[in-house]
C-alpha cells in the first residue's frame, strides 16, 4: 500500500489497484522525483495532470504538497476506482476540492482539453510498459497543445525502454535512472524562425 509522503496529506495511506496490471512508483523515485518539481517551482499553485494515472499516487501527492488542480485520467475501471477513493481521501484532509478524475483514454483527454484552450503547469506520465514508441510519440504530441510556458513533463519508464520520440515544441532537459525506473523530464519550447 502507498503513501502519501509529504504536504499538508502527508503520511496518508492510499489504496491500491487491485491485481498486478499498474506497478506503483516506488516511494524512493517518488521522493526524488517531488524533491526535484519542488525546485522547479511548478507545485505550489500550479495544475497538474497525471496521465495513465494508476491508483492516481502522483497526482495526489502534488495535491498535498500544494498544486491548486489536479486531474487524474485513467482508463481501467479497478484503476478509476482507486483514484476515486485516493482523490476523496486527500481532497478530504485538504478541505477542497483539488483532485478530480477523468476516466477514459488520455488522447481522447487530451483532444478535448486541447480545444479549451487551458494549459498545464505539470504532466505526470506513467504509460503502461506495453505501450509502444509509436503510440505513445502520439500521445506526446497531442499533449503539446496543452502546455503552458514553463511546464514541466514527467515521463516515467523502465530503464530498458528507449528515450520517447519527442514531438516537435519538446524539449528533453534531464533525465535520472532510479533501478528499473527512468524518469525524463522535458520543457515546451517555441518553435525556430
Amino acid at each position: 500500500m502507498g503513501r502519501i509522503i509529504a504536504g499538508v496529506a502527508g503520511g496518508l495511506a492510499l489504496k491500491s489497484v487491485p491485481g498486478d496490471a499498474t506497478r506503483p512508483t516506488t516511494d524512493r523515485v517518488k521522493e526524488a522525483l517531488f524533491s526535484r518539481l519542488e525546485t522547479y517551482g511548478v507545485l505550489d499553485g500550479g495544475r497538474v495532470l497525471d496521465l495513465y494515472a494508476g491508483s492516481g499516487a502522483l497526482g495526489v501527492e502534488a495535491a498535498s504538497r500544494g498544486a491548486r488542480a489536479v486531474v487524474l485520467v485513467e482508463q481501467a475501471p479497478k484503476a478509476v476506482a482507486a483514484c476515486q477513493a485516493n482523490a476523496g481521501l486527500v481532497n478530504r484532509k485538504i478541505g477542497r476540492d483539488a483532485v478530480a478524475v477523468r476516466r477514459g483514454s488520455v488522447d481522447a483527454f487530451l483532444e478535448t482539453e486541447a480545444a479549451t484552450g487551458r494549459g498545464w503547469d505539470l504532466v505526470l506520465m506513467d504509460p503502461p510498459y506495453p505501450l509502444g514508441d509509436a503510440a505513445l510519440a502520439q500521445t506526446l504530441a497531442r499533449l503539446v497543445p496543452v502546455l503552458d510556458a514553463g511546464a514541466v513533463v514527467v515521463l516515467e519508464r523502465s530503464t530498458r525502454s528507449p528515450e520517447p520520440a519527442w514531438p516537435a515544441g519538446v524539449v528533453r532537459f534531464a533525465e535520472r535512472k532510479y533501478g528499473e525506473t527512468t524518469l525524463w523530464f522535458a520543457e515546451p519550447v517555441e518553435p525556430g524562425p
